[in-house]
């Protein structure tokens, strides 16, 4: 479901990327294929570098329908970035991508903590993010962190992935599974 990210898969990624409905909530907005192609070999350059995360989400044929990212790693920290293409909404790709790249960031990536900063404004990403059940709404909690994001305005709400609520919800799935295979 998740592979690196490649500069082949561009045109099918910069097609989806400009619909109306997604691209008001990508960090990386470009404007043109070769604008895209050039962000994309940036974004592999800085990975090999160890400043960021990325991957390309396929549906169950291999095809691109979009990416996740950890940006802005800092003390085993970072903030996720994550589009589908419109086609893929609300089809169940979001939730298995997130448990599969968080399955690589903390145990392969010696990642501790995922931060989400969604716009208050992004209802459908902030509904998605609620789902989780692994989600914090960190507000609150990490009140250095939201400060932040939102210096001028409160703009966004900060969500936390913490590793050790992540791995309390695998536990449980995989003891849920246990028993559904008992019965």
């Amino acid at each position: 479901m998740l592979k690196k990210r490649d500069v082949h898969e561009s045109h099918v990624l910069f097609d989806l990327m400009t619909h109306p409905d997604v691209f008001p909530f990508v960090r990386q907005k470009v404007h043109s294929y070769e604008e895209f192609v050039f962000a994309t070999k940036q974004t592999i350059e800085a990975e090999e570098r160890g400043e960021l995360i990325s991957r390309t989400i396929l549906d169950e044929w291999g095809s691109p329908i979009g990416t996740i990212n950890l940006y802005d790693i800092e003390n085993g920290a970072g903030f996720l970035g994550t589009w589908l293409g419109k086609p893929y909404h609300g089809k169940g790709y979001n939730a298995p991508a997130k448990e599969e790249f968080f399955r690589e960031l903390f145990y392969e990536m010696g990642i501790e903590s995922v931060y989400m900063s969604i716009r208050k404004v992004n209802i459908r990403s902030r509904k998605a993010a609620e789902k989780l059940p692994y989600v914090v709404l960190a507000n609150e909690t990490r009140p250095d962190v939201y400060a932040k994001l939102n210096q001028n305005e409160a703009v966004f709400d900060l969500y936390e992935v913490p590793k050790d609520l992540f791995t309390l919800y695998l536990m449980r799935n995989d003891q849920e599974n246990e028993q559904a295979m008992e019965a």
